[in-house]
């Protein structure tokens, strides 16, 4: 009413305001344009770098870049863009290249690694760590835990490298230990490949994956423990029956320490007083 006063009649601002009831300030004022796509796309970087972030975090991390917003207006752009629906933060597994499983020609080449899980009798969950030689089916360790995370994982493979030697290459799956940034890194650092097996394909880890069956059959499925302390005892017994004792169709009839010492040539990363077995495995565990 007011513009169209001083537009079409030609009166005065001043006549005008003074009819209506205005004063000139508000007549005159000019509302700033306001720069909610630039804010938008600022919440937008911050919500893509830290997905985890919610609204008060993101709010007053712009508060701190210098973009003072009232909340409440900030908090309906929030959510008309979308951004306080449920963002997935797990990273994506990279694609991975087929690979078939070939047999190495020596021992200490592929090492083959995989995890299981069981529970105990009074329900506490409990995993084991599983790594056998892919050359003599040869089983190299089994852990057992409650949990056992990637660094876990790295402390396993010193101990084994100690007195086996370093593998060219660790054949595994894509479980959340195996991508883990600290094993990759360690990995790097001691030159040894790590073979990623594609996404839901088990069976290019044959080699592992028929072990754990056996080792789930006669330890696993037959006992029920009461603690770690006895699935830990009796898996030892397992590892020292399972390469001493039990043949293997595949090994021609040869249990893995018979065709270890039949064909297996010495691998150049041992030296000194360094065996193929250690001192636990060489002396039958007791009864």
């Amino acid at each position: 009413m007011a513009h169209w006063l001083v537009t079409q009649c030609k009166h005065s601002v001043r006549r005008v305001c003074k009819l209506l009831g205005l004063s000139q300030s508000v007549y005159r004022y000019v509302p700033k344009p306001k720069d909610d796509i630039e804010v938008i796309e600022h919440m937008n970087a911050w919500v893509t770098k830290k997905p985890s972030w919610g609204f008060w975090k993101v709010y007053t991390r712009l508060r701190k870049d210098g973009r003072v917003v009232n909340h409440k207006r900030l908090h309906r752009l929030y959510t008309t863009a979308g951004l306080n629906l449920r963002r997935p933060t797990k990273r994506r597994v990279p694609e991975r290249v087929k690979q078939p499983l070939c047999l190495p020609i020596g021992p200490n080449i592929t090492w083959s690694m995989d995890f299981m899980a069981d529970r105990l009798l009074n329900g506490t969950k409990v995993r084991t760590f599983n790594v056998i030689d892919d050359f003599g089916r040869e089983a190299l360790n089994i852990t057992v835990d409650t949990s056992i995370r990637s660094q876990y994982v790295i402390r396993e493979l010193d101990k084994l490298i100690e007195w086996r030697g370093k593998p060219e290459r660790l054949r595994v799956d894509n479980g959340p230990e195996f991508i883990a940034h600290e094993l990759e890194l360690w990995a790097e650092h001691n030159g040894i490949g790590l073979t990623f097996i594609e996404k839901g394909r088990p069976m290019q880890n044959g080699l592992v994956e028929r072990f754990n069956r056996t080792y789930r059959e006669e330890v696993l499925d037959a006992y029920m423990f009461e603690d770690l302390e006895q699935l830990r005892a009796l898996t030892a017994q397992f590892i020292w029956s399972y390469n001493q004792e039990r043949p293997h169709d595949s090994l021609l009839d040869l249990t893995p320490r018979e065709f270890l010492m039949k064909y297996g040539a010495m691998p150049a990363s041992f030296t000194g007083s360094r065996t193929l077995f250690p001192t636990f495995l060489l002396d039958q565990p007791a009864a």
